[in-house]
């Protein structure tokens, strides 16, 4: 999967989130922390995104992975980090699901 379909769709996604919440949507860069430049994108709606994101994907995002927060450090994530989070995950699904095949 590449990079910058990821990004494209994750723009898309949180997008689509601040229209359906009726909340004003600033213009979203790599740069941009949702969690804390999203009106009202709180950890309620994380999930959703995340969910949202995967099925733009065709693809399969772990709802209890927290792709807009740090989990260690708690910090927010920039869509840059998280694009990079998300091919992470996105990767070592592939590879378990390799090795189930070649198992």
């Amino acid at each position: 999967m590449d990079a910058n379909v990821i990004k494209a769709k994750l723009i898309e996604v949180l997008q689509s989130v601040q229209a359906l919440s009726g909340e004003e949507c600033p213009i979203i860069k790599g740069s941009t922390q949702p969690a804390e430049e999203l009106p009202k994108f709180t950890s309620k709606v994380w999930p959703v995104a995340a969910g949202m994101l995967g099925i733009a994907l065709g693809k399969s995002i772990p709802c209890e992975a927290n792709i807009f927060v740090d989990e260690h450090t708690k910090i927010p994530l920039a869509v840059n980090q998280t694009v990079a989070l998300v091919l992470n995950i996105l990767k070592a699904q592939e590879t378990e699901e390799a090795e189930r095949v070649d198992a």
